[in-house]
């Protein structure tokens, strides 16, 4: 009985660990954000495995059931569409209550976007604060303004329907010579990354047309 917490490529199907392939062969079946994404995935390595979703939408429902078929298999495999489980994604309620009620709980290490992002910044790393995503509407204001007053460097994660919005919401907080990287479609034939600072940041994504793919924004800490 066992709870196994495997992380998937963010981009390249190829950024995956030979032992993540080895537990997703091995389990009994897999909890998953999206059955199709994680299908595809298994397909492109030729293992067959059954799948259950496990997101957002039915996380709080499901707990019960998914613990109930956790406890009947020897070992259950949980994985995001893109990254680690838990991390911006679904994943918490079931390994909180799985660490609750004794069933053991194991994490491969692996894919996350926002560790690329930050260690490509160039922007210091000894000391970092990831936030996650930013709340849509409010405390939007309220949780930037904290981010700018932290000493080490901050991260966080963004939309593309967002991203020039937030941008705007932070120079007055930050200040317009704050430097910073955005970093999207890590991993990917795209993946791009802006370095310079905010207000730099702000007039080149709004002389954008069309802005795609999730971001990952990483400022430097006040007062360095």
């Amino acid at each position: 009985m066992k709870l196994y917490i495997v992380p998937t490529p963010i981009g390249n199907l190829e950024d995956i660990t030979l032992r993540a392939l080895k537990v997703l062969q091995s389990v009994d079946f897999i909890y998953c954000e999206d059955t199709r994404t994680t299908k595809n995935l298994l397909a492109h390595y030729q293992i067959e495995k059954r799948c259950f979703a496990c997101h957002i939408h039915n996380e709080h429902q499901q707990l019960a059931t998914m613990l109930s078929h956790i406890r009947q298999a020897d070992s259950v495999a949980l994985a995001s569409d893109a990254g680690t489980p838990a991390i911006s994604d679904p994943g918490f309620l079931l390994i909180r209550e799985c660490v609750a009620q004794g069933i053991e709980v194991e994490c491969l290490p692996g894919a996350t976007a926002f560790v690329p992002a930050l260690v490509a910044s160039g922007l210091p790393c000894h000391s970092f604060y990831f936030h996650g995503f930013l709340p849509h509407k409010k405390g939007k204001e309220s949780a930037l303004r904290n981010l700018s007053e932290r000493t080490e460097t901050v991260v966080f994660y963004e939309s593309p329907h967002r991203l020039l919005k937030t941008l705007e919401m932070m120079l007055p907080l930050f200040g317009a010579d704050r430097p910073l990287c955005i970093s999207r479609e890590i991993s990917k034939i795209h993946e791009e990354h802006f370095r310079g600072c905010l207000q730099e940041a702000q007039r080149f994504f709004s002389e954008k047309t069309a802005v795609k793919g999730e971001f990952v924004v990483v400022v430097q800490g006040a007062g360095r």
